[in-house]
């Protein structure tokens, strides 16, 4: 479990020769007594690790269908505590990497110490807090460093060099390169900067290069897969789970992974 597990399982599918897939969902959405089935399906279906994400009602990088998520699972009565102890219960079921997306006010309410413990204990792999900067990240690292949990950081198009260079020196698992200015969401068009904006991540970073934001066709997956280790997934998977619309979500995944015939 932990940094390496996340780091090994995107290594294992770039060195075959496909592209990792992550997709994200949000915990208890519809309710968290589905959250167990929606894991095996994904796993199943050939996702490399899950980005999963924890309600919260003020999501600041989060576009309109995570919000959405969100209020229905916040109106379902999931908590972070909720989350953890449902992991815990199935966990050892589950064998790909989970990956906890949230922001820094539920963790100060649940007590920054005691949610590091609980996630470690609950088989969480690594965390991903949009809202903590890296100059904040040592408000977190006295209780992080006494897990093994990776914390992800996220890289964005307007990042100048200097920065783009450590983020990517600091990030632990993978490195989560956003792939639009703005918000989570579907996009039409890709950014004609990207192939460089990876191609120097790549150069700096120790860990496997995530490209996420705005990707919601299996062309995109395939086209922007194929500049980096692999990508994430929300909004798109969020709405077909919703939805229903499952074989999608399989086909979105397969654009990158294969199918799990020819692992």
């Amino acid at each position: 479990m932990g940094k390496a597990h996340i780091q090994e399982a995107i290594e294992k599918v770039v060195e075959r020769g496909d592209k990792a897939f992550i997709p994200y969902i949000m915990a208890g959405d519809p309710d968290i007594s589905q959250l167990k089935e929606q894991l095996l399906f994904l796993e199943k279906s050939g996702a490399t690790v899950v980005e999963l994400g924890i309600p919260f009602s003020d999501p600041v990088a989060d576009g309109p269908t995570i919000q959405e998520a969100g209020k229905r699972a916040l109106n379902s009565g999931t908590t972070v505590k909720k989350v953890l102890e449902a992991l815990s219960s199935f966990r050892d079921e589950i064998s790909i990497p989970i990956v906890l997306m949230t922001y820094i006010n539920p963790l100060f309410k649940y007590g920054l110490s005691q949610f590091f413990k609980d996630s470690q204990a609950a088989g969480v792999d690594g965390v991903i807090i949009p809202d903590v900067p890296l100059e904040q990240r040592p408000l977190i690292d006295e209780h992080m460093n006494r897990t093994d949990i990776a914390l992800i950081q996220l890289v964005t198009l307007t990042s100048p060099d200097h920065r783009i260079k450590r983020l990517a020196q600091a990030s632990e698992g993978f490195l989560y390169a956003v792939t639009v200015t703005g918000i989570t969401g579907a996009r039409s068009a890709v950014s004609e900067n990207l192939e460089s904006f990876i191609y120097s991540l790549k150069k700096h970073s120790n860990v496997p290069v995530m490209a996420g934001f705005g990707i919601s066709t299996p062309e995109q997956v395939k086209e922007i897969s194929s500049l980096g280790d692999g990508v994430i997934v929300g909004s798109r998977v969020v709405d077909l789970l919703h939805q229903g619309k499952r074989e999608e979500i399989t086909q979105l995944i397969q654009a990158a992974v294969g199918t799990p015939a020819s692992h």
